[in-house]
């Protein structure tokens, strides 16, 4: 369980094809302190499973199903990631409940001075979106301040356009998204 508030960008050192996988080492050296071999770790909105934690780096590995599903396999050495370690009991929920179960990938439309951001969603999230509401971008907690046919509007603050990868975000960029799981239980609840 994560939060959606990034504790630090990690940069990627080497992304490596594992078999049918992906090897990733991720330079974060205040994350990689407090990670040991077995916890989960938020990578892009990616909950991944430390196989590595040391000299300030950590090594991760992204098997096929996770690559077919998210951005992860588009990194490349160099790329920021953002980074947040498992929720620990007593420690603050300052986003909102977010898995690390990436739902889908998003693109960028734009990305005003102002910081508003406009995503294109495929329609298949975009039912579980509404405006005031949670969505994961690529494991950031943000609140959708508009709906628009095909997609949404985020007005980021300088502080996340700051300390996240989001203020790099270009048009076309893909991105993780995971959707409020509290509207997908209350979906299914209401199917029966």
């Amino acid at each position: 369980m994560f939060t959606g508030i990034v504790r630090e960008r990690g940069r990627i050192v080497a992304a490596r094809r594992n078999g049918s996988g992906l090897e990733l080492r991720i330079a974060a050296p205040e994350t990689a302190r407090g990670t040991s071999v077995g916890d989960s770790v938020s990578v892009a909105g990616c909950c991944l499973t430390a196989v590595a934690a040391d000299g300030g780096e950590l090594v991760f590995d992204a098997v096929p199903e996770t690559l077919d599903h998210t951005t992860l396999a588009e990194l490349a050495e160099g790329a920021e990631v953002n980074l947040e370690p498992a929720l620990r009991a007593g420690e603050p929920l300052g986003g909102h409940y977010v898995q690390g179960h990436v739902d889908g990938v998003g693109r960028v439309r734009s990305l005003g001075e102002d910081g508003r951001l406009t995503l294109e969603v495929p329609g298949e999230l975009l039912r579980y979106c509404a405006e005031k509401g949670s969505l994961a971008v690529d494991g950031v907690s943000l609140t959708v301040a508009g709906l628009h046919g095909e997609g949404v509007e985020i007005a980021l603050i300088p502080h996340t356009l700051a300390a996240t990868t989001l203020g790099g975000l270009k048009p076309g960029a893909a991105v993780n998204l995971e959707v409020d799981v509290l509207a997908k239980y209350v979906e299914r609840l209401s199917q029966r």
